[in-house]
């Protein structure tokens, strides 16, 4: 464990709460994880499971911290960061937010360098997440070590040469969970409609899209063989994949994605304003 990592979390939400349970006496020692968030309800929450340190107020604890996670909505990135600019030295800053790009942040910090913008999903409050991340020029290599090792707590991480390459991700992985349990609501309401019960179709459902994406995971073909060694021509599943070719369900999950993309571009412009 290094035990030595001082980590200040500003924002104790849910994404907070998984970082912070994949570290706490793991990575770090708790008591070198500190949380700020207006809510002592969700503060008191983390410091009875995690025994991390807490305050209602960006204090002066952060500005000893190595490691400065920002972990709040991005509407209100600006204002948070005008109250943690009189405590930036030369930590990392790493940055979990959507649409909130590296360069703002570093205006907003009076040039502030050392910038890792990342975006998690919510499968890292299973500790089976992935999260793609991108370093500004002013990230040293044992800060860029320390982003991985932090956001590996939770799951996978990809690193990214581009910044501009986020959007994409956003629409991938940030928001592809949603697109997932869509899928499922779908094939629940299917099996229901077929004369199955709510409690059959939820269990066929779900275990069916877990398997599946396990078999991907750990085998060598490409899904699309995957997909072909499920499929004979002729068959049920033939007739349903047909289907969906029919209606354009591939095009329109492509289509949903790219519109994932543009709107974390579009924040990028909408939040970066002055």
């Amino acid at each position: 464990m290094q035990n030595n990592l001082k980590i200040s979390f500003i924002g104790g939400g849910n994404m907070a709460a998984a970082l912070i349970g994949g570290l706490a006496g793991k990575l770090t020692a708790a008591n070198n994880i500190h949380v700020i968030d207006i809510s002592a309800d969700a503060l008191g929450k983390l410091h009875t499971q995690f025994g991390v340190t807490i305050a209602l107020e960006i204090d002066a604890r952060v500005a000893g911290s190595d490691v400065i996670v920002l972990a709040v909505k991005p509407q209100q990135m600006k204002g948070v960061v005008a109250q943690l600019l009189p405590h930036i030295g030369t930590q990392l800053v790493l940055s979990i937010a959507a649409g909130i790009r590296a360069t703002d942040l570093s205006r907003w910090l009076n040039g502030h360098q050392s910038i890792v913008r990342t975006m998690p999903n919510t499968p890292a409050l299973i500790g089976k997440g992935i999260t793609g991340m991108v370093a500004t020029a002013g990230v040293s290599e044992e800060q860029r070590a320390a982003a991985d090792v932090i956001l590996r707590a939770v799951g996978e991480t990809v690193w990214l040469d581009d910044e501009k390459l986020i959007d994409p991700v956003t629409a991938v992985s940030g928001s592809g969970p949603a697109y997932v349990f869509y899928f499922i609501e779908a094939m629940q309401q299917a099996a229901q409609e077929m004369g199955l019960t709510a409690e059959q179709g939820n269990a066929l459902a779900i275990s069916t899209f877990t398997g599946a994406a396990q078999l991907a995971a750990q085998a060598s073909d490409p899904v699309s063989v995957l997909r072909e060694r499920v499929t004979s021509k002729g068959g049920t599943t033939y007739a349903a994949l047909t289907s969906m070719e029919e209606s354009g369900v591939r095009q329109a999950i492509i289509k949903a994605m790219k519109a994932a993309a543009a709107r974390g571009q579009a924040m990028g412009e909408e939040f970066g304003r002055d």
